[in-house]
């Protein structure tokens, strides 16, 4: 009898099931939804970095994703799904009741912005990290030594504080807080009630503070010390954490039902989408696994030998078990990467978006018909015309902090800034300097890994802009001098949690064994060019200059 590993991947726009055939590794099926509020823009203000996502919208999806690809799948093919695993975006919290209810399902606060998950990208929270970060260096511990040193906006503790402040009516009705992750596996598997909720190791060691040095979480007047808004929450948080291998519980007769899926098929713990990631790629000491998408997420893993007792400065945390079992999973990243290009592309096409649907001469059909055409090939074009520029010609430097710094040293006030602009320069120009940008801070994270003492010497990438772009990989590869792969797969993320569904599905005894079968072949590499790579070393430098000065204050000061 065929055994199916189910795997449900929410990225910040939609969700993707995939089934994989557990024995031989097969993917058999996939289905992607995406987020309907979401998609209008609904809850979020970009001009203030507010991003908040509705629950319903990852309910919902669920359901559609997972019943349409019962369509795709083999006949009978639910009934042979043997476990299932999730990963998600994070750090993603929302605030529950005291039954464990996420307030945005309840009447009173549905259509309330602060009710809902606070999306990973959403950066409203920087004045509670900074006050995170300095309570922290502060303290008899340094409860961030584990976490890069720097408290991100991005992440649980800064978000919740931001939150309690600004919502009274929120704050009065939260009982507990908890990660999108975890919040998955919970809701299928009937345990979402504070006192029957478990939480995974990912997110509560890369961004809830939690260490087993210090029995869970810093202590209470650690947090009361920074707000008494705090007291209490780390003490209704559970102590002790699980990695994805295990299993969180079985599926419950109304979710079996609502999915076609077998009552008590089991449900993995959950992680964040790029750990699941480096898992479909086979991570390993002295590879970087790089999830490319609208942010990127750099995932390695290191033996507790050669972590010893190094603190890695700068990055996402160090957290034992957060990628494999038996390993010390390392995490960093952009907080922009396509989303850089996506804002470029909607800078040269303002006059699309706005002048075409004033014009007279044509009818409304065939206005969006052609907006929607341009916008589809813009990035093609300028790639194409980018590529064909010589390195440097340009005389144009940027940096990739359009949506702040996630590492290395986290620090979501700094700007972009673009140097060389001349009455030449032309959007090709722009554009080059942009994906050079992006590439120049990736390195910057290779290089912090490097000086740390983390063996870098080879890049694994994920994601879409890894299978769509020669133009950015090379530029990549050429940059960073190192030859990158990249996945067959196109839903590693997806493939990474199907893994821990193979394993709590009792196919494969553990994550290694999973992975020998089913973990992703390599479609292309990437080699750096010599020359390519020699003149990038001086650009480089131009960066780091840019950084520095604009890291410093710039012209008018952080943002």
């Amino acid at each position: 009898m065929t055994s199916y590993a189910l795997g449900l991947d929410y990225g910040s726009d939609s969700v993707r099931a995939l089934l994989v055939d557990a024995l031989t590794g097969k993917e058999v099926a996939s289905n992607v939804v995406y987020y309907p509020r979401w998609k209008k823009g609904l809850f979020c203000v970009p001009a203030k970095d507010q991003f908040r996502q509705h629950p319903l919208d990852y309910l919902e999806s669920l359901q559609q994703v997972v019943q349409g690809l019962w369509d795709k799948a083999p006949a009978g093919a639910a009934a042979q799904v043997v476990g299932i695993g999730f990963d998600t975006t994070g750090s993603t919290p929302v605030a529950v009741d005291s039954e464990g209810v996420a307030l945005a399902l309840k009447p009173e606060f549905a259509e309330n912005p602060n009710a809902m998950f606070v999306l990973w990208k959403d950066h409203t929270a920087v004045k509670e990290a900074q006050e995170i970060t300095a309570a922290a260096g502060k303290a008899r511990e340094n409860y961030l030594k584990y976490e890069g040193g720097i408290y991100s906006s991005e992440w649980f503790w800064a978000k919740t504080l931001h939150v309690l402040r600004e919502d009274a009516a929120v704050a009065k009705a939260a009982y507990l807080w908890v990660e999108h992750c975890d919040w998955m596996s919970a809701v299928l598997t009937g345990t979402t009630h504070p006192s029957k909720l478990r939480m995974g190791r990912c997110a509560t060691g890369h961004k809830l503070m939690w260490h087993e040095s210090w029995g869970g979480y810093p202590p209470n007047d650690f947090f009361v010390g920074i707000d008494p808004l705090l007291d209490g929450l780390r003490d209704k948080l559970p102590a002790e954490t699980f990695t994805s291998d295990q299993t969180c519980g079985q599926i419950i007769g109304e979710w079996a039902e609502r999915l076609g899926l077998p009552v008590g098929t089991p449900v993995s713990f959950s992680a964040f989408d790029c750990h699941m990631g480096a898992v479909a790629a086979n991570v390993k000491p002295g590879v970087l696994t790089k999830i490319m998408g609208t942010s990127t997420c750099d995932i390695t893993v290191a033996t507790y030998d050669d972590i010893g007792d190094k603190c890695i400065a700068g990055i996402c945390g160090q957290v034992d078990g957060s990628v494999t079992p038996g390993l010390v999973g390392l995490e960093a990243g952009q907080s922009a990467f396509g989303d850089l290009y996506a804002w470029f592309r909607n800078l040269v096409n303002w006059p699309v978006a706005n002048l075409l649907q004033d014009s007279v001469l044509l009818d409304d059909a065939t206005k969006q018909k052609l907006a929607q055409e341009i916008e589809d090939n813009t990035l093609v074009a300028l790639s194409k015309a980018a590529s064909q520029l010589a390195i440097g010609e340009s005389g144009i430097t940027a940096l990739d902090w359009v949506n702040g710094r996630r590492t290395p040293d986290a620090d979501q006030t700094v700007a972009m800034a673009i140097a060389g602009l001349k009455m030449g320069s032309s959007a090709p120009h722009i554009f080059r300097a942009l994906v050079e940008a992006t590439a120049y801070g990736a390195r910057a994270i290779i290089e912090r890994f490097k000086q740390e003492g983390v063996a870098i010497n080879s890049v694994v990438a994920i994601g879409g802009i890894s299978k769509k772009s020669d133009f950015v990989m090379q530029t990549c590869a050429d940059v960073w001098n190192c030859p990158i792969e990249v996945l067959e797969s196109e839903q590693s993320c997806a493939l990474g949690a199907a893994i821990f569904a193979a394993v709590v599905g009792g196919v494969y005894p553990t994550v290694e064994a999973a992975q020998k079968v089913m973990a992703s072949t390599v479609c292309k590499t990437y080699q750096p060019n010599a020359q390519a790579a020699a003149a990038y070393e001086a650009l480089y430098q131009q960066y780091l200059t840019l950084a520095a000065f604009e890291n410093n204050g710039g012209v008018g000061g952080k943002a």
